[in-house]
Order: structure tokens, then sequence, then C-alpha cells
């Protein structure tokens, strides 16, 4: 009897049918719910979902992210990382559990998209993106710059009022992307490829020089698309020198750190690329003026050493007819004290004669003293071979060695020899040899 009564009162629930009773009252409850926890055993499958749990000190809650959530989640989610959940209880009946999914994540104490910077920035670092020694010095004066920025911002007018007030020549080309927002960060590193993929396909001198890679300035979600790894990739891996010009004075972004060289604004960028056309015209005429000084003072040297030899050849020259007037002089005075008239009349004929002699070899002399000048001021002026030939010499060579004849006893009958003038050679046979000495 006691058995019925209680088979009658009590409700027995199928599994399933308890397991949806909670599915029901877990899932209406808790539809919308903030969730704070430690990240642990954290995994993503190659389906894009992500497995975790949000752990404290007395429990765990399982939880999933499916991977139509996962594109909005800009930092590495990680064990360990405490972190704020939002999203809805689900039971999953097959297995009796529960598990929290997940549509928003952040981390605790920190913004995500700082967090994601970090994370980042400690990854390219470690991979060598902001290494020193990869960044390129910017060319002095380039012809032709391009520029990966919108066409319709503010930048773009900033850097062309800048380039065009310093140096008009110069020849831009621009790229124009989406510099924020979805497709942003893909549309900024293909333009960058773009452009080093066109300098394959032109000329040398017709390739772009250097690559402005910017915008102006913003929050933080205004200048993600310049903190993304592929954008940090493009200009690592570019082969034209790029600076970044990004327009946040305060703040780096990645691309600031990947670039050859960080401007803190679009027209500052402008300004290191170019100098202005008036410095440079100011320090040509200073370095002409410079230039020409030199050469006056080096012509005015060379004339003062043609002087001084000239100088010094006279006083040789009047010492010399000095001292033959002298010796002159001498010999007049011995001749008198002998005064016996044959030896006079010797004497008077031997006088005339080296009177004579003094004379020609004073001549010959001086006429010596002043081919020597002539000679010395000739290769002063010119140290050209090419000269000497241009007077008349000539220089001969033995054939077939071109080995240069000094002596003619090294020469026989029948050789071939070639004696080069000053305009054109001679080739000709040696019919006979004098030597002397």
């Amino acid at each position: 009897m006691f058995e019925n009564t209680t088979e009658k009162s009590r409700h027995i629930y199928t599994v399933s049918e308890i397991t949806q009773d909670i599915k029901l009252i877990l899932e209406n409850t808790f539809s919308e719910v903030w969730v704070e926890g430690e990240i642990s055993n954290f995994r993503q499958y190659p389906s894009g979902h992500c497995y975790f749990s949000l752990k404290d000190q007395a429990a765990l809650l399982p939880a999933v992210i499916f991977n139509r959530a996962t594109k909005d989640i800009k930092f590495k989610i990680e064990d360990g990382l405490k972190a704020i959940a939002f999203g809805k209880i689900e039971v999953y009946p097959p297995r009796g559990q529960y598990q929290l999914v997940v549509e928003k994540i952040e981390p605790k104490g920190i913004g995500s998209l700082q967090l994601a910077l970090e994370q980042l920035k400690q990854r390219l670092e470690k991979a060598g993106l902001f290494s020193a020694a990869h960044k390129r010095p910017l060319p002095y004066l380039p012809n032709r710059i391009g520029i990966v920025t919108s066409a319709q911002g503010a930048a773009i007018k900033d850097i062309f009022k800048v380039l065009d007030r310093r140096f008009k020549d110069v020849h831009i080309i621009v790229n124009s992307v989406r510099v924020q927002g979805e497709g942003a960060k893909d549309e900024i590193a293909q333009a960058i490829k773009d452009f080093n993929l066109l300098n394959e396909q032109l000329p040398r001198n017709e390739r772009i020089e250097v690559m402005i890679v910017g915008r102006g300035g913003g929050s933080i979600e205004d200048l993600w698309a310049f903190n993304e790894e592929v954008v940090a990739y493009a200009i690592y891996n570019s082969s034209i020198p790029v600076i970044s010009a990004v327009g946040h004075e305060r703040d780096w972004t990645v691309a600031d750190l990947v670039a050859d060289l960080r401007a803190p604004t679009p027209s500052a960028a402008a300004e290191l690329i170019l100098p202005k056309k008036e410095d440079l015209s100011e320090k040509l005429q200073f370095l002409t003026s410079n230039l020409r000084r030199l050469f006056l003072d080096k012509a005015l040297n060379f004339q003062e050493a043609i002087d001084e030899l000239q100088h010094r050849l006279n006083l040789n020259i009047t010492h010399e007819l000095e001292l033959n007037m002298n010796r002159l002089g001498t010999a007049g005075k011995k001749l008198a004290l002998l005064n016996p008239a044959v030896l006079i009349q010797q004497y008077k004929i031997k006088t005339a004669d080296l009177a004579k002699q003094i004379y020609i070899r004073t001549l010959h002399f001086v006429k010596l003293k002043e081919s020597g000048f002539i000679k010395a001021a000739e290769k002063l002026s010119t140290l050209s071979p090419l000269n000497i030939l241009s007077r008349g010499y000539s220089i001969t060579f033995k054939m077939p060695e071109a080995e240069v004849v000094k002596d003619a006893g090294n020469i026989r009958t029948g050789d071939i020899v070639k004696t080069k003038l000053h305009k054109g050679d001679i080739l000709s046979q040696v019919m006979e040899v004098t030597k002397n000495g």
C-alpha cells in the first residue's frame, strides 16, 4: 500500500526531460551575462572555434568562442590572462554539460587594443622587424616619391603643400587607400607591394626612390590599420625606403617602428624627404665660390713658383758674367805688367782669343740657362708625355714586344720598329744600325 502511494505521488523525469528543463532554466536566466575569470586550457582548432575555461579560486566555467566572433578579437588569448567575457549560458544535452558561449571578451585592467598592440610589438621585435640594422638611409634628393594614403584625406594635401613649397620639380605618385575601417590594412599593405612591383618593371632612372606611408592623426581605433601585422611585414619587405607618417606625434604605431624613418606628421615627412630649393642654391653658390677661390690660389702659387725660378736664373747669369769680366780684367792687368813688345803682341792675340772664347762660352751658357728655364716652365705647365712628342720628339718601340728602344745596340738590321710621333705612328724596317760610344 505504501509503495503504491509513493509511485502515484512522485514524478519521474527522463534524462532528456530533466536536461531540457535545466537547459531552459539556465539559458533563460543567463541569456546575457558578464563573467570575470582567468583563462585556462585555451585551445583553438582549425575550424576557428576556441575552447577554454574561466576559473577563479573556487570554480571553473567551460567557455567557447565560435569562429564568427573571433574576427572581432584584436588581442591574443592565452592561458593566465585575466579577462571579462560577455555571452550566454548554453547547455549541451548529449554530454549534460553547460558552457559560456562568448560573444565579446576583453582583458581585465587594460584595453583590448592596447594589449593586442603590446603583444604584436613583442612578436615583431623578436622577429627582427624593429632592428636598426635593417633600416636604410633616405636618398638625398629623390626625383620620384610614392605616397600611400587616402586621396581624400588632409594628409595628402599637407604633403603636396610642403613638397610644392620646397621643391616643385619632384615627381609624385599617389596610391590611394582606405586608412581606417574594414579592409584598410590589406589595402595599405597591397599598395606598398604594388609600388615595389612597379619599380621592378621600370628603368632605374624612373623608379620610385622613397615612399611615404601614413594618414592624419586620430584615436587608437582610427590608427589601428597601421598597427596590423600585414602592414608591418609589407613595410619590412619593401625594397623602397619607407617613411611612416601616421600623424600622431606622441604615440608610435607598429608602422613607425618598422619603417626606415618615422615622421610625427605627414608634413614633417615631406620636409624630411626634400630640402628647400633655396637652401640648395645657397649651398651651391657657396661651394662654387670656394672652388673658384681655391683655383685662383693654386694658379697664383704656380705663377709665383715660375717667377722665383726666373729670378734665380737671372741671378745665376749675372753672376757668371761678372766672374768672366773679372777674369778678363785680371788678364789685362797681367798683360800690362809684361812690357816687352813681342810679348805684348802675343798676349794681345791671346787676350783677344780668350775674350772671344769667353764671349762665345758666355753666350752658350746663357742659351743653356735660357733653354733650361724654358724646359722648367714647360714641365710646370704640363705633365703630359704627349706634349714632348708635339715638339718633334718620338718614341721607338721594338716589335712585336713593343719594348722601348733606348740603345741602338739592342736593334739589328731587319728588325721591325714602330715610331710613335705626336700624331700617328710609323712602322718601319731597320736598314742600318749605327752605334755610338
